[in-house]
């Protein structure tokens, strides 16, 4: 079952003094059975508008932004942590951008205390890949795990392209700052880590997907249930080209050409298995569905 939410909550400082600024956190929640999945947000990214549409044919880019209200020139995703909950195992599928990478972002603590959890809840976590919006978040000021009781999972070939000492002169200069976080944090965890390929099962009803592009090896999930439903990550990281023309190549993407084919592919399974689908930069807390559209897909939020 599909609904949506939000919560109205306050920090420990707001509670304290109630004319403090309150935050209001989306969130939706996806019911599989006896499995509760909840998106929370760790606030948004700004990108410059080319990060994501440039290259693109701009007549018709236009006319797409046109039709979603957005500007061009900026764009401001939302970035939806998913979290899992099937009554003994509390699963993260990434873990933020923590204070390091943008001050938009990095807000999941607040939002795990808006539903009364803490780090220490967390029993594992699985990543999609290793960007800093999605890996930055794992560890706090001294280096420390900010999960401490969490065991860790991510895709082999992921693991291996960010902690290759190569990747960071090969990258490119615009992301080697990427490259050095993630080497970094993912050797602070080397020997917690399981290492996944494409088809395991990192924990029961839950399926590893190499969906590449985005970055060499990154992962989705398949969870099992009733209604089936994807936690995609970034390999369908925006509501309206990455749907509208999914063949289209982005320059959020590190191989563009395999990460359209990812795209092209992926979508057309979505809607032939009829998984709900969560992602990370989509809006409204990131759960809907796929529909075919006259060109190309729509994303359905969740009602």
């Amino acid at each position: 079952m599909l609904t949506r939410r939000h919560l109205l909550t306050a920090s420990a400082a707001a509670l304290a003094a109630p004319m403090a600024p309150r935050r209001l956190w989306a969130a939706s929640t996806l019911t599989l059975g006896s499995t509760q999945i909840d998106t929370l947000s760790d606030g948004n990214l700004v990108l410059p508008g080319d990060f994501i549409l440039g290259g693109m044919p701009q007549e018709e880019v236009q006319a797409i932004a046109a039709r979603y209200g957005l500007p061009t020139d900026q764009l401001t995703p939302p970035c939806n942590v998913t979290l899992l909950r099937d009554g003994t195992n509390t699963v993260l599928f990434d873990v933020g951008a923590g204070p390091d990478f943008q001050p938009s972002a990095g807000k999941l603590a607040e939002a795990l205390e808006a539903i009364g959890l803490t780090p220490d809840d967390i029993t594992h976590v699985l990543f999609t890949h290793g960007h800093p919006d999605h890996l930055w978040g794992l560890l706090d000021d001294f280096d420390e795990p900010v999960f401490p009781n969490a065991a860790y999972m991510i895709g082999q070939t992921e693991f291996d392209y960010w902690t290759n000492p190569d990747t960071v002169s090969s990258i490119g200069e615009a992301r080697a700052t990427f490259a050095v976080g993630a080497a970094r944090r993912l050797a602070l965890i080397g020997d917690r880590i399981r290492l996944l390929v494409d088809g395991d099962e990192p924990l029961p009803g839950i399926a590893a997907r190499l969906t590449p592009g985005h970055t060499p090896g990154h992962m989705a999930f398949d969870i099992a249930g009733p209604s089936p439903a994807t936690v995609l990550g970034d390999c369908i990281a925006n509501h309206h080209v990455a749907f509208e023309r999914p063949e289209w190549a982005s320059g959020s993407d590190q191989d563009a050409a395999t990460a359209a084919a990812t795209r092209v592919a992926l979508l057309d399974r979505l809607v032939s298995d009829g998984h709900a689908i969560i992602g990370y930069h989509l809006p409204g807390g990131g759960i809907g569905r796929v529909e075919r559209a006259e060109t190309g897909y729509r994303f359905v939020e969740a009602v």
